[in-house]
């Protein structure tokens, strides 16, 4: 069973905050009040339920000593800034442009265009910290040519890529979501590219039940290409 996404980096990063994000901190024991930075790739249901961080709020949440920053595109702070009180200094608001970089703290984050709905301006995320570089790369399908041309001269320590489709579709370059032949593509480009090596950690997530695949057949799958399969509650280091 895979519940709604999200990604946690050094606990002090969230990305994206689904309406499975109280299971989550029950599940594997988070520490919410750790995060400092939260942020949204888009706005699908799956991925956002900004009324649920009202439980930030003065008087109900105790020991918050900073505000929680969050960023995103229009449509998400807009909609969390009418989800919460506004005037709370438990909240402060980002609007991210594409490829505007940004620090939290000691890492730098840069949104990064996404092909997912083509109602909503959707980014994934490229983070940075002492040398090393993770790229969230979902909800998305092959990447658009201006993030692809962003990426250029860039180092990727770890990539998550969106396999939303696994084995229903067999386009290389697949729109909206990925597909098994995409991740493979993807890795295929960004190797040749020079972004990732041998030592780069791939990983293929974002699996829909449509696909009618379990964790053990997405690893045989992906086994031949060197792609790790993501589950939940997984915990890796760069």
């Amino acid at each position: 069973m895979r519940s709604r996404s999200s990604v946690i980096v050094d606990d002090i990063i969230k990305i994206d905050y689904p309406a499975d994000s109280l299971f989550h901190a029950w599940r594997d024991q988070i520490d919410y009040g750790k995060i400092e930075h939260l942020l949204f790739t888009h706005t699908h249901y799956d991925h956002f339920f900004p009324d649920d961080l009202y439980n930030r709020v003065e008087g109900y949440s105790h020991g918050c000593a900073s505000p929680l920053h969050i960023y995103g595109n229009d449509a998400a702070i807009s909609q969390t800034y009418k989800a919460v009180p506004a005037r709370s200094e438990r909240y402060a608001f980002h609007r991210l442009l594409p490829f505007q970089t940004v620090a939290l703290g000691s890492f730098r984050a840069t949104a990064l265009l996404a092909d997912h709905n083509p109602l909503e301006t959707c980014y994934l995320y490229y983070i940075e910290k002492d040398g090393k570089a993770l790229l969230h790369g979902h909800d998305t399908g092959w990447f658009p040519e201006e993030t692809w041309s962003w990426l250029e001269g860039k180092k990727i320590n770890m990539a998550l890529l969106d396999c939303t489709n696994g084995q229903l579709t067999t386009d290389k370059r697949e729109r909206n979501h990925m597909n098994v032949e995409t991740v493979r593509e993807v890795k295929r480009r960004l190797r040749e590219g020079g972004q990732i090596d041998d030592q780069s950690q791939l990983f293929a997530t974002h699996f829909s039940h449509n696909c009618g695949l379990l964790h053990e057949d997405l690893v045989r799958i992906f086994a031949p290409d060197g792609i790790q399969v993501a589950y939940d509650g997984m915990v890796v280091q760069i």
